[in-house]
């Protein structure tokens, strides 16, 4: 209806998960009971570059670092972390695998709202590629330094989606007799340096795990988004974070990273997550371009 008002968030890669925290603030403050956190990025209509190419000459004079393309700052997670290109590779090799095997299995249908195009139904992810081998990962060239280890199989790729979650009260809920999958626990977001906008996750995920009184090792299940290769594997580095607990179905570098519906895709996995593993704790972790990080924790219900 009219009456129901909505808004816009940006915060880059980090927008729709951002509407989750705000739909869980506004609840805690009562200023609503009932929120559709939804994101949506059509990457293909986006010009390389963007539409705004030029930089604000103050803001680069002093901070040029913070226009540095995204694949450059992998480049520079994966020296500084010494991430090599047999890491990178077998950890794409490793999200495609998962993603195959989810798929093959159905267990990505109920997550899945199937739209009908001129094109036919559109009911399943299209950027899996279940004839990836490590042998032809190998081959790829380094795609953003001649001299680097990031390739485009190791890097998620462009993709259009869209995703969306529905925050709500307990009472309402309860009065509505709804299916709930998880609460909100804490959340955080953090900054970081630009030239490294891939480690984001780290600073925030401890931040939303201080909140909660929780440690890292209470998590069951860990949705970290896999904008590259080189970036998850710092993330987990600097974390030491269980490999096993991470993108069990897998992540972005086998299923896409569509921006703006990245944040609201992963919240919604890991609470589907905890439904079927029956797990307790799930966080949900994702870089944002420009130097930032965010985090939620959710309690399986």
């Amino acid at each position: 209806p009219l009456s129901v008002a909505g808004m816009t968030v940006n915060r880059f890669c980090g927008s729709s998960m951002q509407s989750v925290h705000i739909a869980a603030g506004m609840i805690a403050t009562g200023a609503g009971d009932a929120f559709i956190c939804a994101g949506v990025e059509s990457m293909s209509r986006v010009p390389i570059g963007g539409f705004n190419p030029m930089p604000n000459p103050a803001l680069y004079e002093k901070y040029p670092q913070a226009y540095m393309g995204m694949g450059e700052t992998a480049e520079n997670i994966a020296k500084k972390y010494k991430i090599d290109r047999v890491e990178q590779d077998a950890f794409a090799l490793h999200s495609q695998h998962k993603a195959m095997d989810a798929h093959a299995k159905g267990l990505l249908k109920d997550e899945i709202v199937p739209i009908k195009t001129k094109h036919g139904m559109v009911d399943a992810d299209g950027c899996l590629r279940p004839e990836t081998t490590l042998e032809g990962l190998n081959s790829l060239k380094p795609a953003f330094d001649a001299k680097g280890s990031v390739t485009a199989g190791t890097s998620s790729p462009l993709t259009d989606g869209a995703a969306a979650v529905l925050v709500v009260s307990e009472e309402f809920a309860k009065k509505h007799k709804l299916p709930v999958l998880a609460r909100i626990v804490s959340y955080a977001v953090s900054g970081c340096e630009p030239d490294l906008m891939g480690m984001g996750p780290v600073e925030a995920t401890r931040k939303a795990l201080e909140r909660a009184g929780l440690k890292l090792k209470d998590m069951d299940v860990i949705e970290l988004n896999e904008a590259f290769a080189a970036q998850s594997l710092g993330v987990i580095k600097a974390l030491k974070a269980d490999v096993k607990k991470i993108n069990l179905d897998g992540g972005a570098i086998a299923l896409g990273h569509p921006l703006g519906a990245t944040g609201a895709r992963i919240v919604g996995k890991a609470a589907s997550l905890l439904a079927r593993t029956k797990g307790k704790y799930a966080l949900a972790t994702q870089c944002i371009g420009g130097g930032q990080g965010i985090a939620t924790i959710l309690e399986r219900v």
